[in-house]
């Protein structure tokens, strides 16, 4: 793990960024544990087609091709963003240390200052094996609304402005879909050791 990593995951923030994705919590359906979506696990995830850091077109079965851990954030935020992208990755080595390979993707919700290649360098920095995605405001908006997020464009002038967005994380498998999403108050442990669970059932 990164001095990146370490630093940023000592912060501890309890704030939410406004909105809330549309769906429940049902609780646990299943011997990982974790969190059941109302309508069923299909009603998160589906097709989308983003923008790599090349300016290629990929689609989520270009990018879910195993376990794969999806967040929607942007990389102009100043704290919840960096915080969860970073827990991510952690997560992700804790997993890799037990040998399992999991991709951690970011996707970015400001197509207006996010372009793909900072979006890739955004995750790149965060970790070498995340994804970064953006696209068209158009691209941006299906990828959300199939993954149920939220998002707004909030307070601020000019280039200098916030973003008000869903701050979950996604368990995804490219046969089954969603198998569990994480709130902001999940550690990296707590989600190594839940996705574990997932794979091995899987």
């Amino acid at each position: 793990m990164t001095r990146l990593y370490a630093g940023i995951a000592a912060v501890v923030l309890a704030i939410m960024v406004g909105g809330t994705a549309v769906w429940t919590t049902l609780g646990a359906t299943h011997d990982c544990g974790g969190n059941a979506i109302a309508g069923g696990s299909a009603a998160i995830g589906g097709p989308f087609e983003l923008l790599d850091g090349t300016g290629a077109t990929v689609s989520e079965k270009d990018v879910i091709t195993g376990p794969t851990l999806v967040y929607f954030g942007y990389t102009f935020c100043p704290d919840v963003c960096p915080l969860d992208v970073a827990r991510n990755a952690i997560a992700v080595d804790l997993l890799d240390e037990q040998g399992h390979d999991v991709t951690p993707v970011f996707i970015s919700i400001d197509p207006e200052r996010d372009t793909p290649e900072l979006a890739a360098a955004y995750a790149a920095d965060m970790h070498p094996k995340m994804i970064g995605l953006t696209g068209s405001a158009k691209q941006v908006k299906t990828a959300s609304q199939a993954y149920k997020t939220f998002y707004s464009k909030g307070e601020g002038e000019g280039d200098f402005y916030l973003m008000n967005h869903s701050t979950f994380s996604y368990l995804m498998f490219p046969d089954s879909g969603l198998a569990t999403y994480f709130s902001r108050d999940a550690s990296p442990e707590d989600i190594a050791e839940e996705t574990a669970c997932h794979i091995k059932a899987m």
